[in-house]
This record gives structure tokens, sequence and C-alpha cells, in this order.
């Protein structure tokens, strides 16, 4: 049977890579972002309130698309309506309320660590909870290789600070937490594919959960305010990218889990926490590691898991009858 177009591998790396690139971005981008709006580590409402200002702006962009792509508004169907919510609840909601929080408390580094967890526990919580696949030794080699990968670049450096790779309940405890949201949310998205367009999962549960974090954050009292922002415009787009960021890295994750086994989509995952420690290393001058003998072993690590995990299964022989 031939393939759909989301099947094919060459797809299926390309699609996964833009996707991680830009959550990758997205870890130095909302440490900017709290810069650039005067954000302080302790002002909880304020993070929530821009975490859900940017998943609002990003659930318009998904809809206005999807609107455009199929010529009708993109509603979604009334049996949706429920999936969509759960969706955001675990997705938007859940996964970023403590993320950004989380964020806020710990480096970029070792958030991305801590991040790459989260492809272990997708896959598990796909087999063990969901049923929906098996896991083979693939897999879970694929896995550990990838994870080593992301460890290695995480270790530090010869006289490096220790205090740096430490573990608070408010910074790393709540990033954890964040990436059991995104196993359970991967997971639901899969079943909600089977019978609604991934566009519009990913629009509406983005829209219904950046104004729930908007709102509550607001009625905590959050602000966002642009004029008091030193540079108005990198402000704004800034935002505008880090809207961008989710309306096209969960949208093209979304298509790829509908058409793919879970395990096949979240092993490069692991791809996500190394970005994130490259564009750390240049934007927030966190770590030398990017740029070493070290980078370039995490980066081979990470791509044998994948291609570990992705390569065909050997099918067992049929007996031939003499």
């Amino acid at each position: 049977m031939k393939k759909n177009f989301w099947e094919e591998t060459p797809v299926l790396v390309t699609m996964a890579l833009i996707a991680t690139f830009l959550w990758g971005s997205a870890f130095p981008c909302i440490k900017i972002g709290y810069q650039l709006f005067g954000i302080s580590s302790g002002d909880t409402a304020s993070q929530i309130t821009f975490a859900g200002t940017r998943f609002a702006i990003a659930g318009i962009m998904v809809i206005f698309i999807a609107s455009l792509l199929t010529g009708h508004f993109a509603l979604p169907k009334k049996e949706s309506i429920v999936p969509i919510v759960i969706v955001s609840l675990f997705q938007t909601i859940g996964q970023y309320f403590f993320f950004y929080i989380g964020l806020a408390h710990a480096s970029g580094v070792s958030s991305s660590l801590i991040e790459a967890s989260n492809t272990f526990l997708t896959i598990l919580v796909a087999v063990f909870l969901f049923h929906t696949e098996k896991l083979t030794r693939a897999k879970v080699i694929g896995c550990i290789v990838g994870f080593l990968g992301v460890a290695v670049i995480e270790m530090p450096l010869p006289g490096q600070a220790e205090g740096a790779f430490g573990f608070s309940l408010l910074g790393e405890g709540f990033v954890l937490i964040s990436t059991v949201m995104s196993s359970f949310a991967a997971n639901f998205i899969k079943i909600a594919g089977r019978k609604e367009d991934p566009m519009i999962i990913s629009g509406w549960q983005f829209l219904f959960g950046g104004l729930v974090m908007a709102l509550v954050g607001r009625a905590s009292g959050g602000q966002l305010g642009i004029k008091e922002v030193s540079h108005p415009f990198y402000g704004i787009l800034l935002l505008l990218y880090m809207a961008f960021i989710s309306a096209c890295a969960y949208t093209l994750w979304s298509l790829l889990l509908k058409y793919n086994p879970v395990s096949r989509v979240a092993v490069f995952g692991f791809v996500n926490p190394v970005i994130g420690v490259i564009l750390s290393a240049l934007l927030l001058h966190e770590s030398n590691q990017a740029f070493s003998l070290v980078g370039l072993t995490s980066l081979v690590l990470v791509s044998a898991g994948i291609i570990i995990v992705n390569r065909p299964e050997k099918k067992a022989a049929v007996p031939q009858n003499t």
C-alpha cells in the first residue's frame, strides 16, 4: 500500500527537524522575552500572561491558515470539542503553566536536559497506558543513545560552576512536571487526530488554552504592557515569532503524530534540547559546550538514536515448504 505523504521518511525527518529547531529556539526566546517585558523570575502572574498571549495569537494564526486552506471558517466538529479541550488542558495550559514558571527559575541549559526525558515518557505512555504501540528493543536502545547525547552536551565543562546544574521545585521540578503533561498531550493528539483535522485541533486548543492562561494571569495581577518595554518593536516582534513557533511546530508535530507511530515522531524530541543548548550558547552566553568536541559528540549520539528508532523492522522470515 502506498504511504501517505506524512509517512514518508524524508518528509518525517524534514518536518520533525523544522519543528524541533523552532522549539529549541523557544528556550532562549522566553528568557529574552522576560528581559524585554521586564518580567522578573518571581512574577508568576506576568509569566502566565505572557505565555497565554503567545498561545492565543498562535491559535489565531493556525485557525486563519486552516480557514484559507479549506475555503471556509475552520470550526471543529461538535464531537471534537471535548478532545480539543482535553488536549489543551495537558498541552497548552498544563505543560506551559509549569514550563514558563520553571524556566524562570532554571537555566536554559538544565531545562533542556530535563525536557529530553519527555521522549522516554511519551513512548512509555503510548505503550503502557494508551496501548497504541509495542515497546521494542530498537526503541529502548534508540532512546538510551539519544538521551546520552543530550546528557553529554549538558555536562559541566572544566572550571564551570557546579551550581549551574542544581535542582529546585519551582525551577527544574516544574520543568519536569511540564514534560509529563507534554507526554500525555502527544498521545491525546494521536487519538483526537483520528477524527479531526490536526490543524483544527492545534488552532483551537491553542486559542482556548491561551485565553485561559492570559485571563488567569491578568486576574492574578499579571502585566504585559508594550508601552513599558524599552524596545516595543522588538517586544512585539519576539511575541509574534514565539506565536509562530507554536503555530508552525505543533501543527507539523500533530500531522506527523496522526500518520506515524508515536515513537517514530517522539524520538526527534532529543534534537530539541541540543538546539536549545546551541542557541542558549549563542544568545544567552550560558555555555560553551555547543561548539566543541562535546557538542559534535552529542549531535552524533542524538542522530544515532533517531536512526535506530526509525529504521525499518526486519520481518520474520516465512518458512518455505519443501
